[in-house]
């Protein structure tokens, strides 16, 4: 295996919440425009107190937070970043995988453009957790699993992969997808960005957040804003969290994370956590009432198992 499944899931998040905060301009810097993750955490919270997918619990949770959400661009891309969580949990079984991100996009209004690019996304993510990423076929692959659609995101992606073979620069692809203010393009210039840039996390969200125009509109920021932060999860995973820059990572120590956390501290716990349950890790810790005192200090100490039992799920 390249890399762990705890780096892959940890540099997913932190990809994703990179790359909305940053802006390519004469220096990088933190932007505070958009909470992108709130209900990606939201998510990861119920994942971990219930150890499984429910919709009523995320459900509740966000009315909580947003009791009057509206579909709007920028609320678009907090949907697809709040599916996160579940393309890692349920990364190893496709089948599982669909019918789970399927299932959790009724929490929110049905917009099939939202509906395609967190299948493409989730299901990317998911090849890269699993180490079956192949870039030649990823494009064909990716359409594949979307399936039939209305939507113009296949032929974007198409568009993609033919721009990738002629080998075309970021100017021209960035003026084939500029047109319009659209999410599935906006999408497409983050599979670009991602797929010209493998194995580069720092190099991919540059270039997924660089604009020649600084003094731009606010559709554009948010543009810039949904690209990065895609192709930072995208990213994220193929790459790992040693993928992504030293110096970025201490930029993230000094300046608290947003998504409704208080420190880089606490995003790297709440990482930890999610992964320790989606394995099945059991953690004394949360029910120590369950085993004696004796019972504990033992399986502290020892834990066994026979070869070659031990399976993902």
């Amino acid at each position: 295996m390249r890399y762990s499944p705890i780096s892959r899931f940890k540099g997913t998040l932190l990809g994703a919440f990179l790359g909305g905060s940053l802006v390519s301009g004469n220096k990088v810097q933190f932007e505070s425009y958009l909470d992108l993750g709130k209900m990606a955490i939201l998510g990861i919270q119920s994942l971990i107190a219930l150890g499984r997918l429910d919709l009523d619990d995320w459900i509740e949770r966000q009315q909580e937070e947003s009791p009057h959400l509206v579909v709007t661009d920028d609320i678009s891309i907090k949907i697809i970043i709040a599916t996160l969580p579940v393309a890692l949990f349920f990364h190893e079984n496709p089948i599982k995988l669909r019918q789970n991100l399927l299932h959790v996009l009724k929490i929110w209004e049905d917009d099939p453009v939202i509906r395609d690019g967190t299948l493409a996304v989730g299901y990317v993510i998911a090849l890269a957790l699993t180490e079956k990423l192949d870039p030649l076929t990823l494009i064909s692959q990716t359409i594949s699993f979307i399936g039939e659609t209305p939507t113009s995101i296949p032929k974007k992606l198409l568009r993609v992969q033919n721009l990738l073979e002629q080998g075309a620069g970021l100017s021209t692809t960035q003026a084939e997808f500029a047109k319009e203010e659209k999410l599935s393009n906006t999408i497409a210039m983050a599979f670009y960005c991602f797929l010209s840039t493998l194995e580069d996390f720092r190099l991919t969200l540059l270039q997924a957040t660089h604009n020649h125009n600084f003094q731009m509109q606010d559709a554009t920021f948010v543009s810039l804003q949904t690209t990065g932060a895609i192709a930072g999860a995208l990213s994220g995973a193929y790459n790992g969290i040693g993928g992504i820059p030293v110096n970025w990572q201490l930029l993230l120590q000094r300046n608290s994370p947003a998504w409704g956390l208080t420190s880089f501290s606490q995003m790297l716990e709440l990482s930890d956590t999610f992964v320790a349950v989606w394995s099945g890790v059991y953690n004394l810790t949360l029910n120590p009432k369950e085993l004696t005192e004796e019972e504990c200090e033992v399986a502290l100490l020892s834990i066994y198992a026979a070869p070659r039992v031990i399976r993902s799920r």
